[in-house]
This record gives C-alpha cells, structure tokens and sequence, in this order.
C-alpha cells in the first residue's frame, strides 16, 4: 500500500511548480504578523536576523533535499530518521511533528479568527475558526492535487500582495505620495534592547520561514528529485529578499516601538501613511496567508499519520481509506480532535497568542529542523563543506532557541516545548521498549 493520502494521484511536480508551493507554504502569518515581534525586539538588527535565518533555513532545507534526490520517499525527514538511527527515530520525530503542527495551526486558527473579527467584529470568533478549520480539512482532503492547485493559486496573491506593499511603500518613503508621515522622522535604533533584545527576536526571524519541512515531503513528487535543491534554492531567494526589503521599507515607515504582537507590521505601515484602503486589502491578504499555511500543514501531517499507521508507528486504522478519492477518514479525525483542542488552548489565553503557543510550536518545529541536519550527517555522510553548512544551520537553530530564555513570555514557551519533547520521548522509550522486535533478513533463520 502506498504511504500517501490519495494513492491514485500520480501527476508529479516540476521544480517551478514544487518552488510556488513552498512559497505557499511559507509566506504566512510567521511573516506577515509574527515579525512584528521580532522588529519590536531587534530594531534595525531585525535585517540581519533574517538575512542569518534565511542562510540557516537554506542549509537545512538543502539536507532535506539532498537526500530526497538520493533517495525519494514519502514520509521524507521522518522516515530517514528511522532509516538512520532506528525505529524509535521515526516514532519520535514523527509525533514532534505532528504535536508541532498541532500547537502552531492552533494558534493561526485563532488569528484567522481575529482578522476577520476586523470586518465583522461583532461575530463570534468560535465560528470563524470552525469554518476555516472545516474548509481546511476539506481542501486537505482533496489530496495533493487539489492542495498544489490551492497552495500556487494562494501563493501567487501573497506574493503578488507583498510585491504591491513594497512598491507603494517605497514610494512612500522616496517622497512620490503624499502621506502623513516621511522616512526622516523615524529614528529607528540598531539595538533599541540591547543584544538582549536581538538574541530574543531572532527566534521570530526563523519562524517567518516556517513551512520548508512540507516542502520537503512534496519534494519526493518531482517529477525529477535532483531538483529540489534547485527548487528550493528558487523559492528561499525570492522570499527573504521579499522578507529583507519589506522590512526594511516598514522601519523607514513605523516605529519598531509601537509594533504590537496582534497587529501586522505590513498592515501598521499602511496606517502610519493614511493608506486605508490598502490596510483593508492587506488584512484579506492575512486571511489568505494564514489560511494558505494551515492548509499544507493539516495535509502534511494528515500524510504523516497514515505513514505511521502503515510503518506501525500509530493506529492500523489511520492507513484505512473511503471512496474515489481515498480520503483517511480516521487520520483526517485524529488531525480534526488536534485542531479543536489546540484551538480551544488558544482561545483561552489569546493575549498570549503568539508569545505562548507559537512560540513553544515554533521551537518544537526547530527542534525538528535540528533532526534533519543530525540525520543528513548520519544518512549522507557528507563532503566536509556540506558538513559545514549544517553545523552552521544547527549553531543558528540553537542560538536562536537559546534566545528565548532572555524574555519571560518566550521563556514560558521553551518551557513548555521542552516538556512536550519529553513526554514525547518518554513515550518513543516506552513504546520502543515494549513493541516486540522485528527480525531483520540478516537475523532470520535460513530455510532448509
């Protein structure tokens, strides 16, 4: 049986095509409103944090990718883990996976929510995130045809949207329109809290690049797999230059001071210049972005469940399908319960929304990242500047984790991302512990 959610699509991906959707996948709401955090706390310095994320987010993308061209298979950096180090690799890294997912779309549900209580603000926010959560599921459900088409379609309009903001922001800033506000009566600093400040917001600079690892699965359908690599070396140039000169413009525009943690950087940049309208297609564009990324990754980890319950590594019935479309009905479920009860976590703390929850998904996610980098070395046994480039990538990873421990309310999300990984690990130990071995064909007796 084949380890995918609908096993009758065969159409492979071109490398521009597989490109397009990590840009999907990527440009959402890491970029669009979790960087406001990270400019609030580096300042200028946020320039560099990218430009260092966007270096490390590279190098381990191109292990991913690496090794997908070496060797294709769906389940990507999990089912290479196990290859590389054991069952319990796979079990482990899998479920971190999916509980990193899990805190992450969580969250972005709720923002979802809180974005279109902009139009409508007086509907009830529960039922903005059920029917986002319902067409989410039910585009996931569709398979990876239908999520391809969805994510370059989506992909397009955010790119698109965030090209128009950096051209009507320059213009703003080189004196062509009149606004309400010049570049020269910002006095933005380079460390306004100090190396304190930058260290803690450069856990943010990564997770604006959060997505690459669902690039990464869909990379096993290229029609050609040595391209990925060149696929993803297309998409991460294109968006952190996106990512560098939009920032830039922003802090040309806005004060990094009155940026808050629930209001877009873009969108505050708009307001400052008396832009309204554009504020006003610039929150359907979050909408988009937002929706766009909690797609791929309900698909992603949906994908993920069925390969654990073909390799043993969850429950038999989530490789169980239904009709033409061979939807897993009980991996989509299991994905659903996920949903409702990370969201219902997000919608009783939202405050903290993303100071809290994402940020504990977001380190689970980069623990993740740090998986891929260890097993590429073990798996490849790379040339020495290979091997370099992911020391390098995993010495930004753990900077940037480290960081976290400079303020109290991503202290608190450490906290909770380091006991998450526990349990997990205390249950791969167990689990690992009392499944019974499998003999290997080199162990099994010979037949007379």
């Amino acid at each position: 049986m084949k380890s995918h959610v609908h096993q009758k699509e065969e159409e492979k991906l071109s490398w521009i095509s597989l490109s397009l959707f990590g840009a999907g996948c990527t440009l959402g709401t890491g970029f669009f409103l979790g960087t406001s955090l990270a400019i609030h706390w580096s300042g200028l310095s946020v320039l560099v944090l990218l430009v260092l994320a966007a270096a490390g987010t590279y190098f381990v993308f191109g292990a991913l990718a690496q090794m997908t061209a070496e060797d294709p298979k769906e389940g990507a950096f999990r089912t290479y883990a196990g290859e590389a180090f054991g069952p319990w690799a796979g079990f482990g890294s899998g479920w971190m996976y999916w509980s990193s997912e899990m805190l992450i779309m969580g969250s972005s549900l709720t923002a979802l929510g809180l974005f279109s209580q902009f139009w409508f603000p007086k509907f009830p926010l529960w039922v903005f995130v059920a029917v986002y959560a319902c067409i989410g599921l039910f585009i996931a459900a569709l398979g990876a045809k239908g999520l391809t088409q969805t994510e370059n379609v989506l992909a397009v309009i955010k790119l698109a949207a965030t090209v128009a903001f950096i051209a009507i922001a320059a213009a703003a800033c080189l004196g062509w329109l009149d606004v309400k506000i010049t570049p020269q009566k910002i006095t933005n600093e380079w460390f306004p809290h100090k190396i304190k400040g930058v260290w803690t917001g450069f856990i943010y600079a990564f997770f604006a690049f959060a997505g690459i690892e669902v690039m990464g699965l869909m990379a096993a359908k290229l029609k050609e797999p040595k391209d990925a690599v060149k696929s993803g070396r297309v998409m991460l140039l294109t968006v952190s230059t996106l990512y560098v000169v939009a920032i830039a413009l922003i802090l040309l525009l806005v004060p990094a001071a009155k940026l808050t943690p629930d209001e877009s950087p873009l969108v505050k940049a708009m307001s400052s210049i008396g832009f309204t309208v554009v504020v006003h297609i610039l929150n359907g564009i979050l909408i988009i972005a937002g929706f766009s990324t909690m797609v791929a990754s309900i698909y992603a980890i949906t994908s993920m469940l069925v390969k654990l319950g073909e390799d043993g590594d969850a429950p038999k019935m989530f490789t169980k399908t239904w009709g033409k479309k061979n939807m897993p009905l009980y991996a989509l479920g299991c994905t659903a319960a996920g949903l409702i009860l990370s969201t219902l976590l997000a919608l009783w703390m939202p405050k903290s929304l993303f100071e809290y929850v994402t940020t504990a998904g977001s380190l689970v996610l980069m623990y993740t990242w740090l998986l891929i980098c260890i097993t590429y070395i073990k798996k490849m046994k790379p040339t020495s500047w290979n091997r370099i480039k992911v020391w390098i990538a995993m010495v930004l990873i753990l900077a940037a984790v480290a960081g976290t421990v400079m303020e109290k309310a991503s202290r608190r999300g450490l906290l909770a991302s380091i006991g998450l990984v526990v349990l997990i690990a205390l249950i791969t130990y167990i689990v690992n512990k009392v499944r019974k071995p499998q003999s290997s064909p080199s162990t099994e007796p010979s037949k007379p």
